[in-house]
């Protein structure tokens, strides 16, 4: 049994349940040599707070998130709030000495962002963003085979992060629909960019378009987009599409990509989340063709949760997947990816889509 870790986790909502869930289970899943404690969560209101405390199974509760970030018990801290509350946390968190896993986007804007960056780097503590979806193992392994070559000079580059949850125009108006850094260039476009960073590296330039399809709900006007698409160079010379919508009708966890290179190609997508799709260009022109891998031992991070090859991996376990490489970066107190400033390269991408959809023109990502 490894050194206990007091874990303090801000939400308890979709990802606070999901990050609770992960510290329970991810010493137990990949023999880690921390072992979570949960010591406190905090959500909005005393009751809530207390509900969650109850049904995660966390020491104590709090509706203050100053609170949480300062109890001497609490060694580090887990963010999965609204975007809006991040740099304050983040920045406390580092002040107190604490490391810091955030819930993507990095921060609500990219002043926000940079401000993350620069209080995390100016503390030397870990810290990491939360993107969870490029880390099955069939997206892993596909990382492993285009940084190795198998594919060749990569090419081409087609993702998309699209989803359906908006699609009805009678759906009644959030807080989704309220700021741009809750549409769909703020929740769901940083997912798909970030993979593509992962994939293939650094995007040097963007040309995007960026769409309010149902400007009026229930309940109120909508303030900021349902879909947007992009255009991208990457440094190594790719061309790249990309498209993003919570209005896409049928998909519900659309998270996919191509990527096309001299030698093969690859495809994925996350509603079929153990399979990738490779062609290589070898043999005899009769037996070539795209073929499924179904995950298993063989690839990454998937032998710790099941010994079946094609038994499958989940939704839950990309996230006791980051719980695992965040306690390795406090445990061994080297970076493990994507930390903030990865996390800022996704929202100076974004911030350069969103001047170029304005300005209706090409955007260089160094003037972001």
């Amino acid at each position: 049994m490894g050194r206990e870790i007091g874990i303090g986790i801000l939400g308890g909502g979709y990802m606070g349940k999901a990050h609770s869930v992960a510290m329970s289970a991810v010493g137990a899943v990949f023999d880690t040599a921390l072992r979570p404690r949960l010591e406190m969560i905090c959500a909005s209101s005393v009751g809530s707070a207390e509900r969650y405390r109850h049904a995660f199974g966390f020491r104590r509760s709090t509706s203050d998130w100053r609170v949480l970030v300062a109890d001497p018990k609490v060694e580090a801290i887990v963010i999965a709030t609204p975007q809006s509350f991040h740099r304050d946390i983040a920045l406390a968190a580092f002040e107190a000495g604490k490391p810091v896993f955030c819930e993507k986007p990095l921060g609500a804007s990219i002043e926000d962002a940079k401000a993350m960056v620069a209080g995390a780097e100016a503390s030397g503590l870990p810290n990491m963003v939360g993107f969870n979806y490029i880390r099955t193992p069939a997206s892993q392994y596909a990382r492993q085979l285009i940084a190795e070559g198998a594919l060749g000079d990569i090419t081409w580059f087609r993702g998309e992060h699209t989803e359906d949850f908006y699609a009805d125009p009678e759906a009644p108006a959030t807080w989704r629909t309220s700021g741009m850094a809750n549409g769909t260039m703020g929740d769901l476009a940083p997912h798909m960019i970030n993979g593509a960073l992962a994939l293939l590296g650094p995007i040097t330039r963007v040309m995007a378009e960026v769409e309010t399809v149902h400007s009026d709900r229930p309940g109120g006007a909508v303030t900021n987009d349902d879909h947007a698409q992009m255009m991208c160079r990457f440094e190594n010379g790719a061309m790249g599409q990309m498209y993003f919508s919570r209005i896409a009708t049928g998909r519900k966890m659309g998270y996919a990509y191509e990527v096309t290179g001299t030698k093969g190609a690859i495809r994925f997508d996350q509603e079929d989340q153990n399979a990738l799709w490779l062609y290589l260009r070898e043999g005899p022109e009769a037996t070539q063709g795209f073929r499924k891998i179904l995950t298993g031992p063989a690839h990454p991070d998937y032998e710790p949760f099941c010994q079946g090859p094609g038994h499958g991996t989940g939704y839950q376990d990309q996230i006791i997947i980051e719980a695992k490489d965040f306690l390795t970066a406090i445990d061994s107190g080297e970076a493990v990816w994507p930390t903030f400033r990865d996390g800022l390269e996704v929202s100076r991408i974004v911030a350069a889509a969103l001047h170029s959809a304005q300005a209706r023109a090409w955007a260089d990502i160094n003037d972001f």
